[in-house]
């Protein structure tokens, strides 16, 4: 028997804002079934929203600057403003054992998907939440945080962002927050078991 630690899964999760990919995220870690990855982005902390937390925020500058050095596995910019993920992060984890799951959007998602780093393209798989049209625009209203115009601005990114679904390994419609967590979790278990993750250490070099 070898030696070498199973590597982790890298689970990248996408959907439209009010999807609820975060909170099952973050309840998946909270479980212990997972390493949530923190993004860096340039927007504004939120109320109640760390530094080193939730995000790491940056300058435009700061962003910029990583990005011309490529520190970052992923970026993109949505509703105006830059986000990405640390590549020697997400390595690090992985080969630590660890899951990872990256709540990143579509833009993210294509990128990553062409990443040549072994230790990337052997743990990767992508999951997408699909909320109804209807639904979704009553989980926006309801959470009475944004303006009419932004409520418009995340329903039409939500079209376009349902339009690329069938890009994802899979798909799981949303009903209700104990259900796609149940879902949500049974993934990340089966996805533990693959057996191309027990691969060893000289095969994730190079």
């Amino acid at each position: 028997m070898s030696n070498n630690p199973m590597l982790g899964t890298l689970l990248i999760v996408s959907g439209p804002s009010g999807s609820g990919k975060t909170t099952l995220c973050r309840r998946a870690e909270s479980a212990g079934l997972t390493s949530y990855s923190i993004s860096c982005t340039t927007r504004a902390p939120r109320p109640g929203e760390q530094h080193g937390v939730d995000y790491y925020f940056l300058t435009p500058e700061e962003f910029a600057a990583k990005v011309a050095a490529g520190e970052f596995l992923e970026h993109a910019s949505v509703h105006g403003n830059s986000y990405g993920t640390l590549r020697s992060e997400v390595v690090r984890l992985l080969e630590a054992g660890q899951n990872v799951v990256m709540d990143i959007d579509v833009q993210g998602a294509a990128s990553i998907r062409t990443c040549p780093h072994p230790t990337i393209r052997r743990a990767y798989a992508d999951v997408y939440i699909h909320v109804p049209p209807a639904e979704l625009e009553a989980r926006l209203r309801g959470r009475q945080t944004d303006s009419e115009d932004t409520i418009l601005l995340r329903l039409r990114n939500a079209a376009m962002e349902d339009a690329r679904r069938s890009e994802y390994q899979y798909l799981l419609t949303s009903a209700d927050r104990e259900h796609d967590y149940a879902r949500f979790s049974a993934l990340l278990t089966a996805l533990s078991l693959r057996s191309s993750l027990s691969a060893s250490a000289d095969a994730l070099q190079g």
